[in-house]
């Protein structure tokens, strides 16, 4: 999610909603409430998907953490996965 793309996705709706709106209520204070609403909700919807998104990619690391600590046979005391970045010379 390309974060300048949905700001302006998100006016554009907004700017769309707030017309929308006042031509229904035909009321600028009404229009412009609702569409501070909406543009609340907008922004919580936008940090739940950011959320999401970086929660999914921790528990993918993790699970090819996992993944190379099995196939490579190796146990670090107390039962953690040894660090990937480790220094030394590179296994050919």
């Amino acid at each position: 999610m390309y974060a300048p793309r949905v700001f302006a996705s998100m006016l554009g709706a907004l700017a769309v909603f707030a017309v929308v709106t006042y031509f229904l209520n035909g009321s600028l204070t009404p229009t412009l409430i609702q569409t501070a609403i909406c543009a609340v909700l907008m922004q919580v919807g936008y940090f739940i998907a950011i959320v999401v998104l970086v929660w999914k990619k921790a528990r993918e690391a993790e699970r090819q953490a996992a993944d190379v600590s099995r196939a490579s046979g190796d146990d670090a005391p107390g039962g953690k996965a040894p660090p990937l970045n480790r220094p030394g010379p590179i296994n050919r």
